[in-house]
């Protein structure tokens, strides 16, 4: 299973020395494939917003049922044509995506935004070719997919078979900073942010509505997920913040009505995370122990915390300690 697959080895690291190339391959992998404990989300896309259509993604580990459908995905309309964000986890489930899509307007699909390198977010994205659409991605997600791409595909064509697994697709145009898109009197700005979640991380402002797609850069209910930076994610968050932005789409969980409450619970826990890391290492904590007992507190504010927590500390370990 491809969850089982990107997991953490159960040998625990007792310093960041142990913590190996292909490890970190690993975690980049397990972001977005662990199950979880809550109820598979209806299928199928539903308007958020005037225009707007989202389909929201499964508490699942990949799996031949839900293709790889396990992320917030959907599409935004506007009068000269269409823009698909994100683009789905396989082959299978973006085609998946563009059949949903064509019911509902016959508009050509001029746009697939791609907001960061995890699988579940763009591996769909050859499904739209036929379309020709201009696929936008971060300045670094080129790279990123260069890094760990081939990898990706080959854990997912291992469950959904190379024929729907999909493809690496990179990006045509690249965000170096900021850009906007008009879709026929439908402004959407694109920003790319500085390393954070990951560090290829696109969030996009649909400015007719106020409707924040902040991608994995924001997670409801569901821990967040670090394999960025997390000093970046903090400060990014708080760029977020200054958009004002009335509602927001997360990569994963569901669409807030109140983007301000749900942006302060994701920095909670990484403001806890980061804090008694820094604790622990000054008191000459193994990152191994660490990992057992940094952010405990957070445990039944969020679900998969013992799934994603200590490799979360891991991580932050390996940044802080440099300080």
């Amino acid at each position: 299973m491809l969850g089982d697959a990107c997991r953490r080895p159960r040998g625990k690291p007792t310093s960041t020395a142990l913590v190996t190339r292909r490890e970190a391959f690993l975690y980049g992998l397990c972001l977005c494939c662990t199950p979880a404990p809550t109820a598979a989300a209806a299928r199928g896309l539903r308007e958020v917003a005037s225009g707007i259509f989202m389909r929201a993604g499964l508490h699942e580990e990949v799996t031949p049922e839900n293709r790889g459908g396990i992320a917030n995905v959907g599409c935004i309309v506007g009068r000269d044509g269409v823009l698909v964000t994100d683009a789905c986890g396989s082959l299978a489930d973006g085609e998946s995506l563009r059949a949903e899509i064509k019911k509902r307007t016959d508009k050509p699909i001029r746009y697939v935004l791609v907001t960061h390198v995890h699988p579940d977010h763009c591996f769909g994205t050859a499904a739209f070719a036929a379309d020709q659409p201009i696929i936008i991605g971060h300045r670094a997600l080129r790279a990123a997919l260069e890094a760990r791409g081939e990898f990706y595909r080959k854990h997912l064509a291992e469950i959904l078979g190379s024929d729907r697994a999909g493809s690496v697709v990179y990006p045509t145009v690249e965000v170096t900073d900021g850009m906007e898109l008009d879709l026929g009197g439908r402004v959407l700005r694109l920003i790319a942010h500085e390393t954070a979640h990951t560090n290829c991380d696109l969030s996009m402002l649909d400015v007719e509505t106020g409707l924040l797609f902040a991608a994995d850069l924001l997670f409801v209910q569901r821990v967040p997920s670090l394999d960025g930076s997390l000093r970046g994610w903090l400060n990014e968050a708080e760029k977020l913040r200054r958009l004002r932005a009335s509602r927001a789409v997360p990569g994963h969980g569901p669409v807030v009505v109140d983007f301000a409450p749900a942006m302060d619970n994701l920095t909670r826990y990484l403001t806890v995370l980061r804090n008694e890391t820094r604790k622990a290492i000054a008191a000459g904590v193994s990152i191994a122990d660490a990992g057992r007992t940094v952010a405990q507190s957070e445990r039944d504010r969020w679900t998969l915390f013992d799934d994603y927590n200590e490799r979360n500390v891991i991580k932050a370990y390996k940044e802080l300690e440099w300080e």
